[in-house]
């Protein structure tokens, strides 16, 4: 059995500015060794400890969907010692990945349900990675309706364009991509997340919400859902608070007897509403 605390190296095969802030950066990264890309074995919502010799590890979503191969994707905010490094690397660069780690989304459970999507922000990662997922020809079949809400404050900040306006031509998504302020040129939705949500008023009727973003997101979220009728077991939420090992050792990620990393970071409303409001 591998060593947890082993990273499998990996190059940096594609390396973009996500952002106009230039805040964010997305990677992909390619496995040195095949065998290594079959023992990564992952599912939408877990994350992985991204490293760099000589500076450390962070712990950050998988944005790729393993229906997309063997390539691991990967949006990284420059906010600190690694993140900083990251950003200064160019292809060709080899690095660290260890994981996957922690649970994932429960898309089996999942089946057969209505599945309604909210994002805001940096958060959309591991949510991208679910609905690649679910549109895969292999699976879509499999869930009733999909509507997937994403916002951020400015067109510029929204991540991943290319797959949400592919999204919003199939008649099988309720695609709805929001920014906070109006501002010239941008001719779609307009209004905060928990406002679009309202709007929109999702069913709970044989339906799962999956929610992640900034905690002022969730916080004024989440009772939009109470007051349209949803459940805390149909709410499901991604928690990424102040992870270091990925692996329950260290202690810092702990939400009362629940540790984010090796418990999570995927928990329903109904796990979090037993737990100290620490998140």
């Amino acid at each position: 059995m591998r060593n947890t605390y082993i990273p499998y190296p990996v190059r940096i095969k594609k390396a973009e500015l996500a952002t106009e802030d230039k805040q964010l950066k997305t990677f992909l990264l390619e496995f040195l060794n095949p065998e290594d890309a079959q023992a990564f074995d992952y599912m939408p919502g877990q994350f992985a400890e991204l490293s760099v010799s000589g500076y450390g590890e962070i712990p950050i979503g998988i944005a790729s969907s393993p229906t997309e191969g063997d390539d691991l994707l990967f949006t990284v905010n420059k906010v600190g010692h690694v993140s900083t490094r990251m950003h200064n690397m160019r292809e060709g660069d080899v690095m660290g990945v260890r994981g996957p780690l922690g649970n994932s989304y429960p898309l089996k459970a999942m089946e057969g349900k209505n599945i309604v999507i909210v994002a805001g922000g940096f958060a959309v990662t591991t949510l991208r990675s679910t609905m690649v997922w679910l549109l895969h020809p292999d699976h879509r079949d499999k869930y009733g309706d999909i509507t997937f809400v994403y916002g951020a404050r400015t067109p510029g900040l929204l991540l991943y364009g290319d797959e949400w306006r592919q999204w919003q031509q199939r008649k099988d998504v309720n695609c709805a991509i929001t920014i906070d302020r109006a501002v010239e040129g941008w001719d779609g939705m307009v209004g905060f997340v928990p406002a679009v949500c309202e709007q929109l008023a999702p069913k709970p009727d044989n339906a799962v919400a999956l929610i992640c973003g900034p905690p002022v997101m969730i916080r004024f979220t989440q009772p939009v859902f109470d007051k349209l009728g949803w459940q805390p077991e149909q709410i499901i939420m991604s928690l990424e608070n102040r992870m270091k090992c990925g692996i329950g050792i260290c202690g810092r990620c702990n939400v009362g007897p629940e540790y984010v990393c090796k418990d999570g970071p995927v928990f329903t409303k109904a796990q979090l509403d037993k737990l100290p409001k620490e998140y």
